[in-house]
């Protein structure tokens, strides 16, 4: 009997990843076609679900204890989540779709609705997903997952994951969301929103730590540096909205005004304290945010002499300067009720934790209020503790935050593999 349970816990990942690699193989590029014309794949059926006890979440839920949150807030585990990053919670149903910087998205579920998830499973996987880190909802239920170079809707999604086989529409086909000869894996994670026009919002990082002059003119014109907006159905009307940014992870619209604020992680190599990490606001179409001429409100990017230049014309400065290197990435606008009035209105983000700086900071979400005229106002520290600070080691990363119709706030985390839930009570 020993022998038995030693050989079930040491074999549970295994199986989980041969059969989640036979599915993998078997997600063929015709597939894609097949699916556009609602026709079956051939994939297994049987979609094998990531195990949510043992000794993994038991220790993630030890990890937990260490994460200091203000009075009257609690964090728990929700679900185990491999590689999680940026979630989009259903708007029907008690799930949520998670994107990831490998092959596969994530259906997660809490069916019996006790604010635990009681599945996880790969979405789609008759598809091959390639770094399909965004995801987001059209208002009447459209699923859209951008990978690093193409754009997927998919119909009624969470009504409709239960099998490998599900609608999807070509938005973007592979390729051509940028050239594929710009493709790099560095800043290739796309974060994404529906806007109040009805169009796809998409933050395209630009590959380099600081860009070579030769690749301005290109970038400027592709969007790649900035956010770019297109149909949610067709791609069509696509147009650059931003520029000047060097690699947004993260992106929400104020209900309030319907102004677009975005994180932006900025130049390294420059020494622990610059350039500061910034967190945007765009007013209008058409802005430039500095980079890489500037980062922050006045640190000049040195490398190819671009400090000797001018300043390009109205550069917007940041909302706030991050501290540096904290690599503040998911963001969104806390829409919910449960939260103390305190919060209710600003925005929550994640820092996922410096590599580039000798003392680490970050691993921690921070929240930022706002004034009455829709700027920001104070940002301050709202968890912390996934970094150790006595050793430097993360325990974990957060990603993403978002908000789920009871008001309680999610955290992705893709160190840990999991994804949090925080609630308030008084």
């Amino acid at each position: 009997m020993r022998a038995l349970k030693r050989f079930t816990i040491t074999t549970i990942p295994f199986v989980f990843a041969l059969a989640l690699s036979q599915q993998v193989v078997a997600a063929q590029p015709e597939n894609l076609e097949k699916l556009k014309q609602f026709k079956v794949s051939g994939t297994d059926l049987n979609i094998p679900p990531v195990p949510q006890t043992g000794k993994n979440a038991d220790a993630i839920r030890e990890n937990l204890k260490r994460v200091k949150l203000p009075p009257g807030f609690k964090i728990e585990l929700f679900a185990v989540v491999p590689d999680a990053r940026h979630m989009a919670v259903a708007p029907s149903t008690n799930m949520l779709f998670v994107g990831t910087r490998k092959t596969t998205v994530w259906a997660v579920t809490d069916r019996n609705s006790d604010g635990v998830a009681d599945e996880v499973k790969p979405f789609a996987p008759s598809l091959h997903f390639k770094v399909p880190n965004g995801v987001c909802w059209t208002p009447n239920g459209f699923l859209l997952v951008v990978e690093h170079n193409r754009v997927l809707n998919f119909p009624a999604a969470e009504f409709f994951y239960e099998g490998p086989d599900v609608a999807v529409i070509e938005v973007v086909g592979e390729g051509k969301l940028i050239p594929p000869e710009e493709e790099s894996f560095n800043h290739g994670a796309r974060a994404c929103r529906i806007g109040p026009d009805g169009m796809l919002y998409i933050t395209v990082g630009q590959p380099f730590n600081v860009p070579p002059r030769e690749k301005l003119k290109l970038y400027s014109e592709l969007g790649i540096g900035g956010i770019i907006r297109m149909n949610a159905f067709d791609g069509s009307k696509r147009e650059v909205y931003a520029r000047g940014v060097r690699n947004s992870v993260g992106l929400d619209f104020n209900p309030k005004d319907k102004t677009l604020w975005f994180t932006d992680n900025q130049t390294d190599g420059m020494g622990d304290d610059i350039p500061p990490g910034e967190l945007n606001r765009a007013t209008k179409q058409g802005q430039h945010f500095g980079y890489p001429w500037l980062g922050g409100h006045k640190v000049r990017i040195t490398e190819y002499g671009y400090d000797k230049d001018p300043l390009p014309k109205d550069a917007v400065p940041p909302q706030v300067e991050m501290v540096a290197h904290a690599a503040d990435l998911g963001m969104t606008f806390y829409n919910g009720k449960m939260f103390p009035a305190k919060y209710q209105g600003g925005i929550f983000d994640a820092q996922h934790g410096s590599w580039n700086r000798t003392k680490p900071i970050g691993a921690r979400i921070m929240y930022t209020s706002l004034k009455s005229d829709g700027t920001a106002d104070k940002t301050e520290v709202f968890a912390e503790g996934w970094l150790d600070d006595t050793t430097g080691t993360y325990r974990g990363r957060p990603v993403d935050v978002a908000v789920m119709k009871d008001g309680s706030l999610l955290v992705s985390d893709d160190f840990a593999g999991a994804i949090y839930r925080i609630t308030y009570s008084q």
